[in-house]
């Protein structure tokens, strides 16, 4: 498998993966970020935003390809995704989309996995998986071996959340797997196929 750059935060693949759309000023990223609730993965602020793109900028994974000024507000820089930050997007995701201990990542590369091709998402999810079952069965025998000694109950609450949760993460993934597999599920292809939406999510933004 190949190995992301670790430098790379969640927030800067969501950067790049707008840029995926189109040139655009981090003012209205972070606009579209908001309005697309993709905050509720991360949290966006102006501070943490602005320093990501500048760290983008200079890794080589984004460019300047203008400026404008509307009326009397602050002049803004647009950038453009060069093709290493492309590339370093789905290097972060074929890293990211396996690993179970890393929650946040996860919920972002998932958000993301339509930046790779469809056979490789359900290889790199089922690698999740075959991790999720390990785990899971860790935690079934220890629960089991724990109530065979009469470990009190109240002492395997969050044992048993954790064997809930990862039962319940392992029966969506294979639904989703199955899903994914099918023809009917889209997958890929233009980023914006709802023209009329997506246009008035980018008029919001620039507003």
């Amino acid at each position: 498998m190949s190995t992301a750059q670790p430098s790379l935060t969640p927030i800067a693949i969501m950067a790049l993966a707008l840029l995926r759309e189109d040139d655009m000023h981090p003012y209205e990223m972070m606009r579209l970020l908001r309005h697309r609730r993709d905050d509720r993965m991360v949290s966006v602020t102006n501070g943490t935003f602005y320093h990501t793109i500048a760290r983008l900028q200079r890794a080589g994974l984004i460019d300047e390809v203008g400026s404008d000024r509307d009326g009397n507000r602050p002049e803004r820089t647009t950038y453009t995704l060069l093709p290493a930050g492309a590339e370093a997007v789905r290097e972060w995701l074929r890293a990211e989309l396996p690993r179970v201990d890393h929650p946040i990542e996860f919920r972002v590369a998932l958000a993301e996995a339509h930046n790779l091709e469809r056979d490789e998402v359900i290889a790199l999810l089922r690698e999740r998986v075959a991790q999720l079952d390990a785990d899971y069965a860790e935690h079934h025998t220890g629960l089991a071996a724990a109530r065979a000694d009469e470990v009190p109950e109240q002492y395997l609450i969050e044992v048993e959340r954790q064997e809930a949760l990862l039962a319940a993460e392992t029966r969506w993934l294979h639904q989703i797997i199955d899903r994914l597999s099918g023809p009917g599920y889209a997958w890929g292809g233009d980023p914006k196929p709802h023209e009329t939406v997506y246009r008035a999510q980018r008029e919001a933004a620039r507003s």
